[in-house]
């Protein structure tokens, strides 16, 4: 049991172990996800439906979208926004990695009868001869991916953006790294049976790694026939850090904002909204 807790209770070195498939490939956990991205009142998977119908109707007054504008929704989920995006006409493509959450999206674009693209792969596996008007990665996706996976996501964005087109993404900022505190805590049926249909143990250590401003949530997880563990890691962002990193990607960010609704930016924001083009 002591060896058992000390492994439990192990610091890992920042993105040295990935396991996020898990979160889509698991019939369960999948199923949870799915449930979690359609609670409209609930901001744990996607936002709230007040929060996406503004930042919806904000996009569409900033980026002039219509039936003209081609837009990349990477890690739609099920569609929360690029449904909406697609009844303003856009011409809409969905990358995500969950069969469940594509599978729902598909059926609702059916239901609304709404044509759009939508691709059930890894979007760091993304490759296409078109190009868009607009990319977009909503719900801090961006910050789950280690240092190695963003180069390669921005180097993804770069190929697939219009010379005039705009990439726009949100981040975790500093702020919220700030209200981050390391703790450890064990609970019967941890997240009120979310990891497993069985009765289960969830222990829940969560780390901080100041010297690279990562947090992590690590959830080991133990049935009765079985034992697993979850990362789930966060990078945060100064605006200054995310400016240098999309600069070394060939990316330049012309706005900043608080979030994706478009309120002005505030270095008390715990997130950080960007909109970038290519470098000229």
């Amino acid at each position: 049991m002591f060896e058992q807790l000390r492994t439990i209770n192990q610091r890992p070195q920042p993105f040295s172990v990935y396991s996020a498939q898990e979160l889509w490939t698991d019939p369960h956990v999948a199923q949870q996800m799915l449930k979690y991205h359609l609670n409209e009142q609930v901001a744990l998977a996607s936002r709230t439906k007040e929060t996406i119908e503004a930042s919806v109707a904000w996009m569409q007054r900033r980026f002039a979208i219509d039936e003209n504008t081609a837009i990349a929704d990477f890690g739609c989920g099920p569609g929360l926004y690029s449904s909406r995006l697609a009844q303003l006409g856009a011409q809409v493509t969905g990358i995500d990695f969950s069969a469940n959450s594509i599978e729902y999206a598909r059926q609702l674009a059916a239901q609304q009868q709404l044509s759009i693209n939508y691709l059930q792969q890894n979007y760091l596996d993304f490759a296409s001869e078109r190009k868009f008007d607009l990319i977009c990665m909503i719900m801090c996706d961006y910050c789950a991916l280690s240092p190695q996976q963003r180069q390669q996501l921005l180097a993804i964005f770069r190929k697939h953006l219009k010379e005039d087109g705009a990439l726009f993404l949100d981040v975790c900022s500093m702020t919220g790294y700030a209200q981050r505190q390391e703790q450890a805590t064990y609970q019967f049926r941890q997240l009120d049976g979310f990891w497993a249909d069985e009765d289960y143990y969830g222990f829940v250590n969560t780390f901080k790694y100041d010297d690279a401003h990562v947090a992590l949530d690590k959830y080991s997880l133990f049935t009765a026939e079985r034992s697993w563990v979850i990362y789930n890691w966060l990078q945060y962002f100064s605006l200054q850090t995310l400016t240098d990193e999309f600069e070394e990607a060939g990316l330049c960010i012309k706005e900043c904002y608080s979030d994706v609704t478009g309120t002005a930016y505030s270095e008390d924001s715990t997130e950080i909204a960007i909109i970038a083009r290519l470098k000229s």
